[in-house]
């Protein structure tokens, strides 16, 4: 079963700097019939325009996902860490008690267009802490590469859920297929191109609930990213 989220049905908010569309109900933007899915709480595609960005705020008991699709985000956070997030990284917050970050377009001219993804964490209360890690371009191409996870290898980071986020670019016509457990649901994520998931046409902004279902299968219809979300 699939049901799809289409990119201009989605939420949006507009400033000075920033083009921000949500998948799920975000701040001003409310939406009962879209609150979430799963653990997964919030997508929210993000085009910061040059010198522009979030000045420093607060969050507590989230993991909070940053996909960099173009451009660059200089992170700063009450831990102490300062990091430029570039394509092809993934970096991952845990904002647990507390944690105190800004992100801004590192150029002052060209925009910024990346990922914002929350996580409900599987307990509150914990020590915030932070990781980016580095995704190798040649095991992403044309094919599914897990990136997060509850246990991480050496090259994911870590959820502090039962929750996986999986990537993939493809550069041709070219098909992928994710296996899912009995009782677990996929959300897949479109960030660029056009795809087929489980033959349903999809394009660049769209979204899409998959379930009971013991596959997932994503074709490419030429130059495309996505990321998938396995969660229970």
């Amino acid at each position: 079963m699939i049901a799809v989220r289409k990119a201009e049905e989605r939420g949006e908010t507009r400033t000075g700097w920033l083009e921000s569309r949500h998948t799920f109900s975000f701040g001003g933007y409310n939406d009962p019939a879209h609150i979430g899915f799963g653990a997964l709480r919030v997508i929210n595609e993000d085009t910061v325009a040059g010198g522009g960005g979030f000045p420093p705020h607060a969050h507590a008991d989230m993991e909070i996902v940053t996909y960099v699709l173009s451009g660059a985000l200089q992170h700063k956070d009450s831990l102490g860490n300062g990091s430029t997030v570039r394509p092809g990284e993934i970096q991952r917050m845990s904002a647990g008690t507390g944690i105190v970050h800004s992100e801004f377009n590192a150029s002052p001219a060209e925009p910024c267009h990346f990922l914002q993804i929350w996580i409900v964490p599987s307990r509150r209360g914990i020590e915030p802490s932070y990781e980016q890690k580095t995704i190798a371009p040649e095991l992403i191409s044309n094919r599914l590469l897990r990136i997060a996870a509850s246990e991480p290898l050496a090259s994911e980071v870590r959820l502090l859920q039962d929750a996986e986020i999986w990537a993939a670019r493809f550069d041709r016509h070219e098909e992928a297929i994710h296996p899912l457990a009995p009782g677990r649901r996929a959300w897949v994520q479109i960030s660029k191109g056009e795809v087929t998931v489980c033959g349903e046409a999809l394009k660049s902004g769209d979204g899409a609930a998959v379930t009971d279902v013991d596959q997932v299968r994503v074709r490419a219809r030429g130059p495309a990213e996505i990321l998938l979300f396995d969660l229970i």
